[in-house]
């Protein structure tokens, strides 16, 4: 066990989402280099657990080579930390829980919600920290696995949760002095989502109260992709977010993506301190709204190279825009048209059998114009419709 000399430091993590992509890039040589950066930051640190609280993969059943690179990430963390992984909403809890029992000790995957309240212990020489890992819980699923008896937890997230963390509570009981992280995954009320979290809603709810979980040193909470503290009220937990490494949507372009170096002090009864420590960032996203003049002019050349999202303001929609834009910016990864002053478009004009050809096209040229075709356009619609109408006849 490496050891500290202020506490036991552990190194907070979540949302990998192994195998995701970014409006269609390949995000795997991003996720290897972040892989990279996390075995520098445990080994100039002196981390004694690396904690990943679930979504370690982006779908249930990820590719080979995303498995692959997950379980070359283990063989190199644990060969200089404890690493414990819970699952998350993404994850399949069996399928990446397989084998937990047969792992070496500094390999714990946490996936069996029927004894979340069994922790992982460390020590730094003064006392234990219990570690709890919490997977994702789905309260269908997960009621039956926390019922007292003949009592159900409450169908909903908090009631599956608080369920958990009533048996977690039970267990620090019978552990005194023991400084307590508690991983869990789930949406917690006042915290500030992105647009790239899957939603967790049942019964139309799919968010939990902070305070239930009161009582530990340390909640290490995965889900939410921007880094963030969660207060606890009534209660010295601290509780945070410590983000996804990578941004997943341009919802996140503000995002300081980091993990979380947590140190839990020898003193059970002192607060732990967090230090939030940046990751690479493989290429930087921005998001450009204007003319197409604008937007080719010197005023974006530090975009150049970013991954850029564009938003395309004339009034009418330039032509090639596509090909001209991605000659400027090769990183391109969505376009949008959306004349200036001009309402949003609701969709696509109605067509039915009644319509003549010739007002069909109309329709059409104001849908992508966002503008009345004008006398000139409407003659040329007339003549090409005519020329139709005749080579029809001539059939």
């Amino acid at each position: 066990m490496i050891t500290s000399v202020t506490g036991v430091k552990i190194l907070h993590t979540s949302d990998w989402h192994l195998g995701r992509t970014l409006h269609g890039v390949d995000l795997h040589d991003a996720q290897s280099a972040f892989v990279d950066h996390l075995v520098d930051v445990v080994q100039a640190h002196d981390v004694a657990a690396v904690l990943v609280s679930g979504d370690v993969y982006d779908r249930a059943i990820p590719a080979v080579e995303t498995v692959r690179l997950f379980s070359d990430t283990l063989r190199r963390l644990s060969e200089h930390t404890t690493v414990v992984v819970t699952p998350g909403n993404h994850d399949s809890a069996s399928r990446l829980g397989f084998g937990a029992e047969v792992m070496r000790d500094s390999v714990r995957i946490l996936a069996d919600v029927a004894r979340a309240h069994e922790p992982v212990l460390l020590d730094d020489g003064t006392g234990p920290v219990a570690v709890y890992g919490i997977p994702y819980l789905d309260p269908d699923a997960a009621r039956p696995l926390l019922a007292e008896g003949d009592d159900l937890p409450v169908r909903s997230h908090s009631g599956v949760l608080g369920a958990a963390m009533d048996r977690i509570r039970r267990d620090l009981t019978r552990r005194p002095g023991a400084r307590s992280v508690v991983m869990a995954h789930a949406f917690v009320v006042g915290a500030e989502p992105s647009d790239s979290e899957r939603d967790l809603s049942i019964g139309g709810v799919q968010s939990v109260p902070s305070s239930v979980f009161g009582g530990v040193d340390y909640v290490a909470l995965g889900h939410l992709h921007g880094p963030q503290v969660v207060q606890v009220p009534g209660s010295g937990t601290v509780a945070r977010y410590s983000g996804s490494p990578l941004a997943f949507s341009f919802s996140e372009r503000h995002h300081v993506k980091s993990v979380a170096l947590v140190d839990l002090p020898a003193d059970p009864g002192a607060a732990p301190t967090v230090d939030l420590l940046p990751v690479p960032v493989p290429r930087p996203l921005t998001e450009l709204r204007g003319t197409l003049d604008h937007l080719m002019s010197g005023a974006t050349d530090d975009a150049v190279e970013h991954w850029v999202k564009l938003v395309v303001t004339d009034t009418a929609l330039p032509l090639d825009l596509q090909a001209t834009v991605r000659a400027r910016f090769p990183h391109l990864l969505h376009v949008a048209h959306e004349p200036a002053g001009l309402p949003a478009a609701s969709g696509a004009p109605v067509v039915s059998d009644a319509m003549a050809p010739a007002a069909v096209t109309a329709d059409f040229v104001e849908f992508v114009s966002h503008q009345q075709a004008d006398a000139a356009e409407l003659s040329v619609i007339d003549d090409v419709c005519a020329c139709v109408r005749l080579a029809e006849a001539a059939r």
